[in-house]
């Protein structure tokens, strides 16, 4: 397929910059498949859209306040991205306007000094800091949310950094190390999730730690040309057993975010789950030939994207399409703040 049959004009003012006020307040757009109809509701709604014994699979991965800056002997400032720990001390990190610099300091902590000790392409560098804390703590106390692209923040600092530390977080977040949401568990609370339970819907998690290459377009100009990203996944022995009581009773598997999607996909289709600790590189687009996932909870995704082309591999590219423009004219906010799809 080609990557055009996938992009589409967005005006720039529904690209949401912030979440709305209430995490339940988003709208939500619902689509069923077996019926080509669209319908408009509001996210806290969605249980009365479920089935009793439907179960909704979550990815409970935590962002890390992964960004940083770091400040050179000049004066100069350097971004820095966090991506992965190699040992206390060590980090592999991405750098912006680096130069041929290998000292910094941490520009909120002097005194902790920073060596450049290796240097890959675009920019992705490996660093040694003078320091026994971790990884973890340190980003903790300094780092800032590694906001997407399209959602602006001021260099430095912004006065919605609090809000962002709050808000682009999921209420089940648990496992800490991604470096971007999974989104379409943003809206949910904690009041919609005992809304869940008391009507018999049931929930377990898996774990992908979401990274940069979520946001990557697909620049080939056919699909089959695109390398995938790949993401570190885990599927725990009780959430197989969940799933798999789930699927022998023939009842619902509903992934929250592409992200579960592409881990109950990665999974082989002729066996019972299986706990694992996994790497998966999945592209999902038309025809894809579905294997566990029976409806699912997402965002409104990038132009050009994997993801577009996976919810077209799902409710097919004419009906994704249709989705899409009513989105539009219904002024729906798009993105990772933005509003959601319940697709059945």
């Amino acid at each position: 397929m080609r990557t055009d049959d996938f992009n589409f004009d967005l005006p720039a003012e529904l690209i949401a910059q912030v979440p709305t006020p209430e995490r339940g307040a988003s709208r939500l757009l619902h689509y069923q498949r077996s019926y080509h109809r669209i319908s408009d509701n509001t996210f806290a709604n969605l249980p009365e859209l479920l089935r009793p014994g439907d179960l909704l699979v979550f990815n409970d991965a935590k962002v890390l306040p992964a960004r940083f800056m770091l400040i050179k002997n000049t004066g100069g400032l350097v971004d820095g991205l966090f991506l992965h720990e190699l040992a206390i001390g060590r980090w592999r990190v991405l750098l912006k306007n680096i130069g041929r610099t290998d000292l910094l300091r941490f520009a909120e902590t002097p005194e902790i000094a920073v060596r450049v000790a290796g240097r890959g392409v675009d920019g992705e560098c490996e660093i040694q800091l003078e320091t026994s804390e971790s990884a973890g703590d340190i980003l903790n106390r300094l780092g800032r949310m590694p906001m997407p692209p399209y959602i602006k923040r001021d260099k430095q600092s912004d006065e919605r950094d609090s809000l962002d530390r709050e808000r682009y977080q999921t209420v089940f977040a648990s496992e800490s190390g991604s470096v971007a949401a999974p989104t379409a568990g943003l809206h949910f609370t904690p009041e919609i999730l005992r809304d869940l339970d008391q009507r018999g819907i049931e929930r377990t998690s898996i774990t992908l730690h979401v990274g940069l290459g979520t946001f990557k377009p697909i620049t080939g100009a056919t699909l089959q040309q695109h390398v995938m990203h790949a993401e570190n996944y885990t599927i725990t022995a009780p959430a197989t057993a969940i799933i798999n009581r789930a699927k022998q009773q023939r009842r619902r598997v509903i992934a929250v975010g592409t992200t579960a999607v592409r881990v109950l996909e990665s999974q082989p289709g002729d066996q019972p789950f299986a706990a694992t600790n996994g790497t998966t590189e999945i592209f999902i687009y038309p025809s894809y030939a579905w294997k566990h996932v029976d409806a699912m909870i997402t965002n409104f995704h990038l132009p050009r994207s994997t993801l577009i082309a996976l919810v077209a591999a799902w409710i097919g590219l004419e009906e994704q399409r249709r989705v899409y423009r009513h989105a539009i004219d219904q002024r729906y906010r798009f993105f990772s703040y933005g509003d959601a799809m319940f697709l059945e």
